[in-house]
């Protein structure tokens, strides 16, 4: 059930980050960020229901309502016109619990990949927090670029692989994996500065390192 979420997740997060690079405005997305919010706190509390008190089905579910929450805020306050700094700080918030998530699929799950893409996501939260919470917005790019590359290979691809049951997770696995992501990661800082470098060579602005 929670790969179905998995699902949308991936969608909204590569919405999001059009959204960043001011390609998706903002109120367009917050539709999708409520729709995708939505089904991200029901389907948890679907499956802690359906758990009867099961740990590994409750741990399993407990995790879905960081982003349910987190799109659900996105929405309201893009919709709304807010201030996006309650974003930024609950996304701290995020990033610990990721953080945590992820030494609990490779300690106690036996879930290496997700383990690594947990670790993903906790990067990704951690540039929210920077660019929202703190206004480092020159990281803007970057992190629309981050999470437009990653929001697939963190999220459609493994929910796709779950739902036809071609999912494998192995250290060996998950080391291809992680060396995908931070791969990624690379991508969108050198996209990032190249649009920043066209972008004052336009203005005739000096450059910054």
């Amino acid at each position: 059930m929670g790969n179905v979420g998995l699902l949308y997740v991936g969608a909204v997060l590569f919405v999001n980050g059009l959204m960043l690079l001011n390609v998706v405005p903002a109120r367009s997305a917050a539709v999708l960020n409520l729709f995708v919010g939505a089904l991200q706190c029901v389907l948890p509390t679907v499956m802690l229901v359906m758990a009867a008190g099961d740990p590994a089905a409750t741990l399993a579910a407990s995790g879905l309502y960081l982003f349910g929450f987190t799109y659900l805020y996105v929405g309201i306050v893009n919709l709304a016109g807010l201030e996006p700094e309650g974003i930024g700080w609950f996304s701290l918030f995020v990033v610990g619990g990721a953080v945590v998530y992820s030494a609990l699929s490779f300690a106690v799950v036996n879930d290496p990949v997700f383990g690594v893409i947990w670790l993903a996501w906790a990067a990704l939260w951690l540039l929210f927090f920077l660019v929202l919470g703190l206004h480092r917005d020159r990281l803007a790019r970057f992190t629309g670029w981050s999470v437009v590359l990653l929001s697939q290979p963190t999220c459609t691809l493994p929910a796709f692989l779950m739902l036809s049951g071609n999912y494998h997770t192995s250290p060996g696995v998950a080391a291809i994996w992680a060396v995908g992501l931070v791969a990624l990661f690379f991508v969108a800082r050198a996209l990032a500065s190249h649009r920043s470098h066209q972008t004052r060579a336009t203005t005739n602005e000096p450059a910054y390192s």
